[in-house]
């Protein structure tokens, strides 16, 4: 890693971890809610659609963002909006208001938006294309740490276990975060982050395939990129989001004591990226691997015992793991000026996070938490598809 890259990739860990801790935030409310406001599992499941539904309001606006104001402000500015959404859920804990909930859940998804429109493509465009994969799973260490935090961290300022933690129980824990992430916007504000352009973009001739196009829909591997990282983001949450949940519906002892392996699940396989890519696998081979397990992983979860399956689920985040830093540098090769509207378009298929969970909580209230997870299987073929064949198709 050359030491230009240092700083600005320290900055920009910092900001994977942010995203990461408000994607937990998530996964910590949906049997929050459940249990203290009565809710059913399509209704819990609204707080994570809450959140992505916001990449597909504000992916594209976000890019506009970024035309204006460059990326290191655009950046700084989400950190405030990040202020604004946690402070949203104080009154939003002291009023019950789970229509409240909602609406600081969407305002966080906003500020998740606009910090990863700005982020995803300035850690891609940082380096050689080649190697974007192995930068993104350095980014990726650091998000999936902070996902399994948001629990330990609140059960440790409340002093309470998780199942003994209250609405009002939140206010000094979000009291916190507020400060962290407005200081971090601030230093984000003066950071050494330069404004940096992808080949092509200034010049067309550097990128020929650009050249003659017209629109962002001309690029068909962009447009199956997007598709392919719109369901992935969706299975990633189940993966991610829903063990505690499925834990509990088993009635598993010390359900939070799942929590902790998808993380784990994801930090391993990004240490395995950053190990080998692309040295000894090139990023295409690890997206093909990652694709087998999760479908292996997928039917494993719905055919076996549910003291087996729980586990299935807890690991299914290390096949999940590379899927990301691939499909995202492979979708935005050869987009030249493009590139900046390519990248709200993958940005937006983000929202993926919004259907696919709360489809899945319908499908659980209707077939039970384990038959649920056969949702996944038809998305990870899909993704397979473009790990083999979607990758490679061009216009001429």
């Amino acid at each position: 890693m050359k030491n230009k890259f240092i700083i600005p990739l320290a900055f920009i860990g910092t900001m994977f971890f942010t995203v990461g801790f408000a994607t937990g935030i998530n996964g910590y409310f949906v049997p929050f809610l459940e249990t203290n406001l009565n809710l059913s599992s399509t209704q819990s499941y609204l707080v994570i659609a809450a959140t992505f539904i916001a990449f597909l309001v504000f992916s594209f606006p976000a890019s506009s963002i970024i035309n204006r104001i460059g990326y290191k402000h655009t950046m700084s500015l989400a950190f405030f909006m990040f202020a604004i959404a946690f402070a949203m859920f104080i009154p939003a804990a002291r009023f019950e208001s789970f229509a409240l909930y909602l609406a600081a859940c969407f305002v966080s998804g906003t500020a998740n938006t606009v910090l990863q429109a700005a982020m995803n493509p300035y850690v891609t465009i940082l380096g050689p294309l080649d190697s974007a994969a192995r930068r993104i799973s350095i980014m990726g260490i650091c998000n999936s740490i902070a996902l399994s935090l948001p629990s330990v961290f609140i059960a440790a300022v409340t002093r309470k276990s998780i199942d003994d933690v209250t609405l009002g129980d939140l206010d000094v824990p979000f009291y916190i975060i507020i400060a962290v992430v407005t200081l971090l916007g601030i230093a984000t504000f003066f950071a050494p982050l330069e404004e940096i352009k992808a080949e092509g973009e200034e010049n067309e001739e550097d990128c020929p395939y650009a050249a003659g196009k017209k629109s962002i829909w001309q690029f068909p591997h962009l447009v199956l990129g997007a598709l392919a990282l719109f369901v992935y983001v969706g299975v990633e949450n189940l993966a991610l989001l829903t063990v505690l949940d499925y834990a509990q519906d088993l009635g598993l002892s010390n359900p939070e004591k799942y929590t902790i392996f998808p993380g784990i699940g994801m930090a391993v396989g990004y240490i395995i990226g950053i190990l080998t890519i692309p040295k000894y696998i090139s990023q295409v081979k690890a997206l093909r691997i990652c694709t087998w397990a999760a479908v292996i992983d997928s039917i494993l979860i719905v055919l076996t015992p549910g003291y087996i399956s729980v586990w299935c689920v807890a690991i299914l985040s290390l096949a999940c793991s590379l899927m990301y830093p691939a499909i995202w540098p492979l979708a935005i090769t050869d987009l030249g000026k493009f590139t900046k509207k390519g990248s709200s378009l993958l940005v937006a298929s983000i929202g993926g996070g919004a259907l696919i969970p709360l489809l899945f909580g319908a499908i659980k209230d209707w077939a039970g938490s384990q038959s649920a997870y056969w949702i996944c299987l038809p998305f990870y073929l899909l993704i397979m598809f473009y790990a083999y064949k979607g990758y490679k198709i061009r216009t001429k």
